[in-house]
């Protein structure tokens, strides 16, 4: 690729003037699209699978999940997209022996309650993409974890508003702070996989509001991301990439985005209806049922359905986009450069340990005694690695790959997703701090020689893990395979046993009970086994909180079956015998899925929300964390009006140093009446034995705040509002009232 300067003296008299830095990035784009042709506009609103790149150079190493041309006329460079949010993919091996950094599941990162975590787990992501020669990262999955089954949660960060908005917005950031651009996906209600293509999401528009759309709105005015990513299903009866409500009227009006909107792969539906709501460009055409956004948006322009204005709008907005991210001045090497993997792990690393959280620790059986003699682990392939979720942001780990199988039970257009392991051994890390003692590992498939060997040890550590991939719900939140009855026999056999958890959200325990300590450590990257050794050991602080609820029971949740499982399950059936539907140049991926409705019965009120106004018990609630330290909350300060802001004082009254995440809740009333515990702050402190630290955290009036639709805009209901401070939603620490609060919110 030629510097910026070398192509514009390439390009026309009219399109050079656009190489002027200073101009805006919007005036910059205006010029670029005055200089394009028709042709060169259609172009650069419909992208392929990255596999293009390959058939027309076969040595571009730039080979990902999409591609989009540029204009070499005006010195535009093609636009290279990678997935995902976890580390750069390489699905099917597009890339023959290429690897990359895999970052433990989104849910680790949320489990931090860190903004700092999330931000150096953006940019190191962002760097590495940058390095092998993309320039879009299609990370940012800020969709709220509503049903604790669905099989992509571990790719989100959780079921509130403010953690996720916030937590996304940083990891955005960091991934353009490499002149990259970022996409936050996937607007909107994306919130199960089963029958994905073709759900109808219903929700009232003021509860949409205040729940997953101030989650997009917090994580784009904070992380302001280049591109939208608009879903697979419809909202409110309208699919979401033609859907002029969320994408012209929310996303582009009322919150001002300037970045441009692509779709989903498969997701666009029509041309001009598409590209009248909102939709910019379409993206992985092969999965559509026609490249709506090639000839057929030519013929709409030029028959006047889609007006001329539109559709340089739409080429605009990438333009703009690709200007004010760099992505033009300081194009992205075309030859992969050096990526120091060694850094990246430990920044893996540490996100792993910053998220662990412990759930149990009965007698402080950890940290682990490294005085131990006999220590027994059992399951979970610690052996040899640790789990990661599947589907597009599956990573082919630096760390290697010792397990790979195919994925059970799976569509057949989607076999790239395997049920992949990380090399990375617990067990190997376990033997490291245990140099002394005799570490016994069994697989587990034998309970009772398990048993056995817990008996004699003074000390046993159970590996549970449950996989969850995209495009699959979970049927029960039970651990697979027997799991719960090994770890109930071998827990009989020596109370001292601890559990590891490694799943991609929220499980059932029935042998809570029985076991001395849990810990969860979600799908924790390509470093998970160091990270967890560390945690287990007590080299680092045992720090995470839980970003969604556990419950009790299957029964508990909003939808406790799965929506139109039913005519999934029937779909399948009839698509069993038959190869997946093969057109020219596209593929159909509904599987003859019948639509249907979900009702999100619950409203705003997700997650922990959702217990608290039903009054039923979880397992562990939202927020809920221990500490191999003890943290106390004093002096609380609760200021009012257009800034509000709570302050309190933190301190570390154990023996030893620790990070805690107080979380600041206030008790909001919705349209019926009926109060529930809204988070509306946090922050994560690290301090020594017997330190102390003010801290003051301010407050969003959103939170506070109800959307009115007949106005339309936020506002306050009259009244003080209380204010708790606690270790997570169900245990008040500090009580206070905030008041003199505005009515109306700007």
């Amino acid at each position: 690729m030629l510097p910026i300067a070398a192509r514009a003296q390439t390009a026309p008299a009219t399109a050079r003037a656009w190489s002027d830095t200073s101009l805006s990035s919007d005036a910059r784009a205006a010029l670029v699209v005055k200089a394009m042709t028709l042709d060169e506009k259609i172009a650069m609103l419909h992208g392929t699978f990255g596999s293009s790149v390959r058939k027309a150079n076969p040595a571009d190493k730039r080979v990902g999940a999409g591609h989009v041309p540029g204009v070499p006329r005006l010195g535009i460079t093609d636009l290279y997209e990678t997935d995902a949010s976890l580390g750069i993919a390489n699905g099917g091996s597009m890339r023959p022996g290429d690897v990359a950094t895999a970052l433990p599941s989104s849910l680790a990162t949320a489990a931090s309650f860190d903004p700092a975590i999330a931000y150096a787990g953006g940019a190191m992501i962002g760097a590495e993409a940058r390095a092998k020669g993309f320039n879009v990262l299609l990370a940012g999955g800020v969709n709220l974890t509503r049903d604790p089954w669905n099989g992509r949660n571990f790719e989100y960060l959780g079921e509130d508003v403010l953690l996720s908005g916030v937590l996304a917005g940083e990891s955005i950031r960091g991934v353009q702070s490499n002149g990259i651009v970022s996409t936050i996906k996937h607007l909107a209600l994306n919130a199960q996989e089963s029958g994905r293509y073709v759900l109808d999401a219903r929700m009232p528009e003021a509860a949409l509001r205040e729940s997953d759309l101030l989650a997009f709105q917090i994580a784009i005015e904070r992380g302001r991301p280049g591109s939208v990513m608009c879903g697979y299903n419809k909202v409110n009866g309208d699919w979401d990439c033609e859907n002029d409500h969320l994408l012209n009227q929310v996303l582009k009006r009322d919150w001002g985005f300037k970045g441009w909107v692509m779709s989903d792969w498969g997701a666009v539906h029509s041309t001009a209806k598409a590209a009248n709501a909102g939709l910019d460009q379409q993206s992985g055409q092969e999965l559509d049922k026609a490249i709506y956004f090639g000839a057929p948006l030519k013929a709409a322009v030029e028959a006047g359905t889609v007006s001329r204005a539109r559709l340089d709008d739409m080429v605009a907005r990438i333009l703009r986009t690709m200007f004010a991210h760099g992505v033009i001045d300081t194009p992205s090497p075309v030859v992969p450069q050096p990526i120091d993997y060694a850094a990246h792990g430990l920044i893996a690393q540490k996100a792993a340990e910053a998220g662990i959280v412990l759930l149990k620790n009965d007698r402080d059986l950890l940290p682990a005694a490294r005085t131990a003699k006999r220590i027994v682990v059992i399951g979970g392939h610690a052996d040899v690695g640790v789990l990661s979720g599947g589907g597009s942001s599956q990573v082919a780990a630096v760390a290697g790959t010792p397990i790979r199988l195919p994925m059970p039970n799976g569509p057949a257009n989607l076999g790239f997703i395997k049920v992949t392991y990380h090399g990375s051994s617990p067990l190997a890390a376990i033997k490291a701090r245990v140099p002394d003692a005799v570490v016994t590992y069994l697989d587990g498939k034998d309970v009772a020689a398990a048993a056995d060997a817990a008996r004699a040890a003074d000390l046993v550590f159970v590996f549970a893990t449950q996989w969850r991939t995209e495009a699959i719900d979970l049927a029960t939140l039970a651990l697979p395979d027997g799991q719960d009855a090994l770890i109930e026999t071998v827990a009989a056999a020596n109370p001292r046993t601890a559990v590891v958890l490694e799943t991609g959200g929220a499980v059932l325990m029935p042998w809570l009970s029985k076991v001395g300590a849990v810990i969860e450590a979600w799908y924790p990257g390509e470093r998970g086994g160091e990270a967890i050794a560390r945690v287990l050991f007590g080299e680092v602080d045992a720090t995470g909180r839980l970003p969604l609820t556990f419950p009790a029971s299957d029964r508990q949740m909003p939808r406790p079956d799965i929506p139109g499982l039913d005519k999934v399950n029937e779909a399948a059936a009839r698509q069993a015998s038959k190869p997946p539907t093969v057109g020219a140049t596209t593929i159909d991926i509904s599987g003859g899925v019948e639509s249907f409705p979900v009702d999100y019965v619950e409203g705003a009120d997700a997650g922990y929300r959702w217990y608290s106004r039903t009054e039923a018990k979880p397992l562990f609630p939202f927020g809920y964390g221990l500490s191999y330290t003890r943290f106390a909350y004093s002096d609380l300060t609760v200021t009012g009006g257009i800034a509000p802001r709570v302050s309190f004082t933190v301190t570390n009254g154990g023996r030893r140093a620790g990070s805690d995440a107080p979380q600041v809740y206030a008790s909001v009333a919705g349209a019926d009446g009926v109060s529930v515990q809204r988070l509306v702050g946090f922050e994560r402190v690290t301090l020594r034995s017997g330190e102390s630290r003010r801290v003051s955290v301010s407050l969003d009036l959103r939170l506070l705040a109800r959307y009115d639709v007949t106005k339309p805009g936020w506002r306050i209901p009259p009244g003080a509002v209380p204010i708790m401070v606690g270790h997570n939603v169900e245990t008040p620490t500090l009580n206070g009232m905030l008041d003199r609060l505005p009515h109306r919110v700007k």
